[in-house]
């Protein structure tokens, strides 16, 4: 049919170029036996019209289905035993006796001397005098200028260009991470003790030099009895002192790291574009004169006078006598028993045991979408124009 219809319209514009190439003129019609005339003539030109028609596409759509699966994995199940630890520890038997201790002890004796507490006594004199002290101002001398300043101002521009649309996609991504591990154990570590302070005892003391710190002079102090406090030996001790070891072990983790897409829309952009402009401002500038003037200042002045002032202290001097005693000292003695014991103990154990599970897949199906489109389709037709023609008997 198509067929058919195309060649009707073939052999029709073919008729129709033939009439087009006929014009009707006055010599042509009294050739023909036909009345001469001034009449109009008409001429067929073809021209190409554009028809709207509907047209149904199809395009291809990404789709994601889900698929289910079934997964088999290990699993741990833990399980608790009860076991028996025999074991031997030294249990201590203690035993206690009587021993004869003798010692020293100081009595202490006391007698009455007087000695020299002379003391020097500092005292002020003030004394008030005037002195000239010459010094410099600085006076402030306004003058006005003009300068040139510069601005900047922004203009409007508006700009189309091309922008990046970033689009995350989640993509799964397998690493592996360093994990730190204690491996450590138990190490002998020797620690020292610092000894311990007694309590303040008399001794006899010899004869030194000292320095006043309120007078800063030197004096002599005499031989005689003081407190004084001793500390003992210091003492080491074994202690038990966790000594760590770190060791890293490789450890697989799967995460979800974000992909960008790139993009790429059309978008109008206005920038302000920086114009730089002069214009004068009066500016008043100060400038600082230097002016020297002078002035009387009063000045107080501090003398010190030293003062002697004599003086004679009793002390009551204590002297130590030695006396031997005798006490009865109990003495405890420990020895060590060895027994055995039996501790119960339970001990965690782990087996695996499979577990099925069922897991969605994803899956990326392709469709196809129909779609309706417009599009012009050219299509040819006739139109009929007239001709003016003018006759020679008629002008």
């Amino acid at each position: 049919m198509k067929t058919l219809l195309a060649k009707t319209n073939r052999i029709f514009l073919a008729l129709v170029m033939l009439n087009t190439s006929f014009v009707c003129s006055p010599s042509v019609a009294q050739d023909m036996g036909c009345e001469p005339c001034c009449g109009e003539a008409y001429t067929l030109e073809c021209q190409t019209v554009y028809e709207e028609r509907k047209i149904t596409c199809y395009r291809p759509v990404c789709e994601t289905v889900y698929e289910e699966r079934q997964v088999t994995r290990k699993v741990p199940v833990y399980e608790t035993k009860k076991m028996e630890r025999r074991y031997t520890v030294l249990k201590p038997v203690r035993e206690t006796s009587v021993r004869e201790e003798r010692y020293v002890v100081q009595r202490p004796v006391y007698e009455t001397q007087y000695r020299d507490a002379s003391y020097n006594v500092v005292r002020n004199v003030y004394e008030t005098s005037e002195r000239e002290e010459r010094y410099t101002v600085q006076r402030p001398v306004w003058e006005t200028h003009e300068r040139e300043e510069r601005y900047t101002v922004q203009r409007p521009v508006t700009e189309t260009s091309c922008q990046s649309y970033v689009r995350t996609v989640m993509r799964p991504v397998t690493t592996y991470q360093n994990q730190v591990v204690d491996q450590g154990s138990y190490v002998n570590q020797v620690t020292t003790m610092p000894g311990t302070k007694s309590w303040p005892q008399l001794r006899w003391m010899p004869a030194q030099q000292t320095i006043n710190p309120a007078t800063g002079t030197a004096q002599y102090v005499r031989p005689g009895l003081s407190w004084v406090t001793t500390q003992t030996a210091p003492q080491q001790q074994v202690q038990q002192v966790w000594k760590p070891n770190l060791v890293t072990v490789q450890t697989p983790v799967t995460s979800y790291q974000p992909q960008q897409v790139v993009e790429k829309r059309p978008v109008s952009v206005t920038r302000m574009v920086c114009e730089e402009r002069v214009r004068k401002v009066p500016v008043q500038v100060c400038k600082m004169v230097t002016e020297e003037r002078v002035r009387k200042v009063p000045v107080k002045v501090c003398r010190q006078v030293v003062e002697r002032v004599e003086k004679q202290e009793p002390v009551r001097v204590c002297k130590m006598v030695s006396e031997e005693r005798v006490r009865q000292v109990p003495v405890t003695t420990c020895r060590m028993v060895r027994e055995e014991r039996v501790e119960p103990y339970e001990v965690k154990v782990c087996r695996y045991v499979d577990e099925t599970s069922t897991i969605r897949v994803p899956k990326t199906v392709t469709r196809q979408e129909a779609y309706t489109r417009t599009i012009r389709v050219p299509k040819t037709v006739m139109v009929k124009k007239p001709i003016t023609s003018t006759c020679d008997s008629c002008s």
